[in-house]
């Protein structure tokens, strides 16, 4: 009984270590996922652009609050090598895709179906939603949970 009591123990342990969040100077994990547009879309699609990686649901309130917010900055610098992929956690598509069209979102967006248990977003060890990642023109993270004051910032500083 004590060996299953430390196995399981290590075992969980393990986990967190396996899928801790990703933290400022770490490469981005690959994501490819299927598209509001259909088909499917990578990250490496963004390659040499600064990217939001922004985790999100249609049921967040929080969530979609920061979709609004973000949207003026995404209008200034798209023209100038900036991207948002807005990944959404949720179980049923049409909301997804209702939420899309309601929030008038402009930014590529994909879909990792299962909420919590959402292969992409427990690799990336998202805990919380929203939960944003600003990635570098190398794919490394930069910003974890930027404010859009922070983003903008960082956009003003890199080079165009």
């Amino acid at each position: 009984m004590i060996k299953k009591i430390y196995l399981f123990a290590i075992c969980f342990f393990m986990q967190g270590f396996l899928f801790a969040q990703l933290k400022i100077g770490d490469q981005a994990l690959p994501i490819s996922l299927p598209s509001n547009e259909g088909g499917m879309i990578s990250l490496d699609h963004f390659s040499g652009k600064w990217v939001l990686v922004d985790f999100w649901a249609s049921w967040c309130g929080p969530c979609r609050k920061s979709n609004r917010a973000i949207k003026p900055v995404y209008e200034k610098y798209k023209s100038k090598g900036f991207e948002i992929l807005g990944v959404s956690v949720d179980d049923v598509k049409n909301d997804w895709l209702n939420a899309i069209k309601k929030d008038a979102i402009t930014w590529k967006q994909v879909i990792d179906p299962g909420g919590w248990e959402s292969p992409i977003a427990i690799r990336w060890g998202v805990e919380q939603l929203p939960t944003s990642y600003l990635l570098d023109e190398k794919g490394k993270v930069i910003a974890v949970d930027p404010s859009v004051e922070q983003i903008e910032k960082l956009l003003k500083k890199k080079k165009n």
